[in-house]
Order: C-alpha cells, then structure tokens, then sequence
C-alpha cells in the first residue's frame, strides 16, 4: 500500500467535567476532517494523547475512528509502546478492528540498541499482516532511528512499506531517497518543513493542521501535485505561524485550544498537560484568522 496526500491526525476528546473521553465529540471531529478533502486518518498519535490512554480507551477510540471513517480514506493507527508485547497486542488489535495501515514509533526508558529496535519491529510484523509506517520521533519518544536502519527493515521486513519522519532534518528524506532509489515513500511529520518536504519528494504530509486550517494543507498538496511552485509558497507561508505555533505549544493544548475556538467542545489535554493560557489562545485565534481570511 502507498499512502499519498494530506493525512490528518485527529484529537482525542475528552468531557471537561470528568475528562472521560467524548465519543461523540470524537465523531463530530473526525468527520470535519474528512470533509476537509484529507487524503488517510490517524488517530492515536501524539496529537490524539495515546500516551495517556488506557488499554482499553486506545481500543474504543480506534474502534470508533474506524467506524465513523467508514472506509471513506485509509485509517492508520498509531502504536507507541515500551513493550514489544503491548505493541504486538495493538498491532493484532487493529488489524481485528479493521485497521488499514499500523504507525509503530519505539519508545524508550532504556536507550535501544539499532539490534533491539530492529527486532521490535520484526515481532511486531511477524503478528500482523497490516502494513507498517515505521515513526521516527525523537523529540517524543527518545530514540532516533537512523535512515540506515530504517532501509534496512524496509528491505528486510515485508510489511514494512513507508517511513514517518518528524526530525525536521529534510537531508533524512534525501538520504530515504538515495538509499531506496526512491523506493521507500516517505512522509513528512514536521509541520514547518510541509513545504521542502514535498519539494524533495514526500508522498505525504502526516499533520494536525486541518483541524485548524480546514482545506489548507490540501491545497498547499494540490498546488505541488500540479507543479505551480509559486502558489505552494504562498500557500505555505500562510499556514507556517499557525504551524510553528502549534508545534512549539504542544499538539495536545494547542490543537484543542483552537478546536474549542472554533466551535467544537473537546475539552482539555489529559493532566499532567495543561491547557492553553488565555494568552495563547488569543495570539492563535488571531493566528488562525489570519491564515483563513483570503
């Protein structure tokens, strides 16, 4: 499978008074971002909070995204777990729920080794059929998984197919690129490099902002798509303070601080995070405005 286009992380809502999660906030949510034009969903990232899921929460909301998408675009799941064992037990889980593609991002207390990051993948792979996005992230999860590495498991592990890279590093695609002869597809998952991301070559753009920036990032895509490098540009410059912004405050906060703006009762980030001062939310409500006012 090969993903391409715009694919859009959704949060994960919870009810301001219990901070239970909102399922029906969650479907309200989900379907604005399909109408956006968004190309896959991709719930349970760091946006939807899945670090701070219990087992069987991560299990209602993947069950749930999947039934409201409705096999509209691909759904991919994200995976992020100390243990091969949880991360095995996702794995076998979304491919039970309907799951079409697993996003798995190592996390570490212990500092992996590139044999221990290699072997986790290959377990996993070994218990599903789903095909595999392998997430690079160290700024989350404390590993930082090698452009080698990463050929070497899309070479050697058949269901691996496609790489997430969120460093904000664009030599990491050039070397996806020239390592693969262009095989490995790659996606970009640092919103402020949208722009040269496509520009090198990546078949996708994994980001938050079409919950803020409605159709935005789709047609900085389309612009690309169609080889009108000018209207990119212009495109992109117009979402990057919204994208710094979001990056630098935190996806969780921010990304509900803005939701809640614009309508749409998600409640707060799940403690220990906090929630958006009064300050930030003005300076992203005049952000926001700026970006969708023509």
């Amino acid at each position: 499978m090969k993903l391409n286009g715009i694919i859009a992380y959704p949060i994960t809502p919870f009810k301001a008074d219990t901070q239970e999660i909102d399922f029906d906030a969650l479907t309200i949510t989900l379907n604005s971002l399909l109408e956006q034009e968004c190309d896959a969903i991709a719930p349970l990232g760091s946006a939807g909070e899945s670090a701070y899921l219990s087992w069987s929460e991560w299990q209602q909301v993947a069950e749930k995204s999947i039934e409201v998408v409705n096999h509209r675009v691909p759904v991919i799941l994200g995976i992020s777990e100390l243990t091969t064992q949880m991360a095995i037990q996702k794995a076998k889980m979304a491919e039970q729920l309907g799951a079409d593609v697993i996003m798995v991002l190592p996390i570490s207390y212990w500092k992996l080794t590139d044999e221990e990051i290699y072997e986790y993948y290959q377990q996993i792979a070994a218990a599903t059929k789903l095909p595999i996005m392998v997430y690079n992230n160290p700024a989350t999860s404390g590993i930082d998984l090698s452009p080698e590495l990463i050929v070497k498991m899309f070479q050697n592990i058949e269901n691996i197919c496609m790489v997430k890279d969120s460093t904000g590093d664009i030599q990491r695609m050039h070397k996806f690129y020239e390592l693969t002869q262009g095989k490995l597809p790659f996606y970009n998952g640092c919103n402020p490099l949208a722009l040269e991301a496509f520009c090198a070559g990546a078949s996708g753009w994994c980001t938050v902002a079409p919950n803020l920036l409605g159709k935005l990032p789709r047609q900085l895509y389309q612009a690309i798509k169609s080889g009108d490098l000018a209207q990119a540009q212009a495109l992109f410059y117009k979402q990057l303070p919204v994208l710094r912004f979001v990056v630098q405050g935190g996806l969780p906060k921010t990304v509900k601080a803005g939701l809640n703006e614009l309508g749409f009762s998600v409640g707060d980030p799940r403690k220990p995070l906090q929630s958006a001062t009064p300050a930030e939310i003005e300076h992203l409500k005049t952000l926001i405005k700026q970006a969708t006012t023509a």
